[in-house]
Order: structure tokens, then sequence, then C-alpha cells
């Protein structure tokens, strides 16, 4: 093999061993910022690729590694949530690899131009919160106690006893806790959805990720509502203080809403 047939091969070889991961696609006037950074190890240089109104974040990937390592999946979302913060974002699947920019440009971005130019439009201003509400657990355990007479003498009966002695008491106990949690979880969900309603009516309710879990709610909200979110948040925390302790994520991306899957590229 000549010198110059050996450097078209490694050329070629080398381009097939890379890929486009493609984030998400944005409105074709957004810039990343010099710091935007993907994933991959070091990671990698985000680029855009546009078509007419619209363009895709990207960058490139070796196609031959695995993905999916927690800084993969921080980087990800960590550009998508940058970017919604300034501009509306359709956020793409984790893991989305095409072949080429042409591949992006032509097989994502032209073959979906009328719906990601539509969806974007109708997220024009807007973003993705997270408000998730935890029970503090020795206060929610005393509220059941105080209101269900059978726990109280229940807890009575297993104070100070050997675990063995008290087996089945230790199972009639937690079968009446777990009850009493997921009828106060269902109250005061709609509670907190009653607070939210004035400020959004595009609300998915998530299911418990955890037993303690009080609420948990994904919403798409107007970014000029923010501080009227974070008002009524404190205002509910107040409310509930030492009984549930509220968190609020964002702004992010839609991924609730939104989320595309990438055609195979």
């Amino acid at each position: 093999m000549t010198t110059q047939h050996a450097t078209e091969a490694r050329e070629t070889e080398s381009a097939q061993r890379t890929g486009v991961y493609v984030y998400g696609i944005v409105p074709a006037d957004v810039e990343p910022e010099e710091q935007a950074a993907g994933v991959g190890d070091p990671p990698s240089t985000i680029d855009v690729v546009r078509h007419d109104e619209i363009s895709a974040l990207v960058s490139n990937v070796a196609v031959d590694r695995q993905f999916g390592t927690p800084d993969d999946l921080t980087a990800h979302a960590r550009l998508l949530d940058g970017a919604a913060a300034v501009a509306p974002v359709l956020p793409l699947r984790f893991g989305a690899v095409m072949s080429d920019p042409e591949a992006v440009k032509r097989e994502l971005l032209e073959a979906n131009y009328d719906e990601f130019r539509a969806a974007l439009e109708e997220l024009e201003g807007k973003a993705q919160f997270v408000v998730k509400g935890r029970y503090v657990e020795g206060t929610i355990l005393r509220e059941v106690l105080d209101e269900n007479a059978e726990a109280a003498r229940l807890r009575d009966e297993i104070r100070d006893k050997p675990e063995d002695a008290t087996r089945n008491a230790r199972i009639a106990l937690g079968e009446i806790v777990n009850q009493a949690v997921t009828a106060k979880r269902a109250e005061d969900t709609r509670q907190l959805l009653t607070l939210l309603e004035p400020l959004t009516s595009l609300v998915n309710q998530r299911e418990p990720t955890h037993e303690e879990d009080a609420a948990h709610f994904a919403i798409l909200l107007e970014l000029s509502k923010q501080s009227d979110l974070e008002a009524t948040l404190s205002q509910l925390a107040d409310e509930w203080e030492e009984r549930v302790e509220l968190s609020l994520l964002g702004p992010m991306a839609a991924y609730d809403f939104v989320t595309k899957r990438a055609p195979e590229g």
C-alpha cells in the first residue's frame, strides 16, 4: 500500500469510528458558550448544525465507546439545561448519535422541520421546573401515631421488646404507617397541585421515587413566572415547616413534555 493510500485508509477508518452526538434542537440563532462541553473524556466541544430557522446542538464523539456514565448523563443535562435558561430547547433522548453533520441536517432537521419549529415556538419563554416534597421521617411518623389509635397501641406494644417476639405487631404497624403515608401523599399532592394551577396548566405528576415522597411534579412554566413559583413554594414551605422538605430544580429543558428520539444515523 502506498503512503497516500495508507493515509486515506487511516482517515476513512477514523471517520468510521466517529459520529455526531445530538443533544437537542434550538433556534438557529443560538450560539453555544465558549465553556460549553459535551459528553466524553475529555469533554467534547459543542458545535451547531443549522437548517433555516432551527439548529441542533452537537459534538463529535467516538462511536466505539460506551455511553451512559454518570459524567455523560451530567454533561448531557447540563448543556440542555443551560440552553433552556436562555432559549427554547427540544431535548433529544440521551445517547442520540448520527453518522455526520449532513445526516443531522438532512435526516433530523429537514425531515422534522415543521414539527420542530412549531414546538420551539410553543416553548418560547418557557422552561421546565421540578417541584418535590419529602416527608421528614420523625415528624410524619408522630403525625400518624397521633391520628391513629391502633398505630399508637402497636407502637407501645413493641417498645423495648425483642424484634422476634413482636414480629406480627411490627408488620401490622408498618402496614398502618404505609397506608397513612399514602393517604397523606394524595392529600398533600392535591394541595400542591392546587397552588400550582394558577401558574401553569402544564403539569406532569411523577410517581413517588421514595416511600417518604410527599409530592413530585414537573411543570412547564413561563420564565417570567419563576419568582411567583418561588414565592408560592416559600409560603407552602412555611406552612409545612418541619413536616415536608420542599425542593425546586430548574430552569431546565422540557424533558417531561417534548423529549424526542433522533433517527438512527
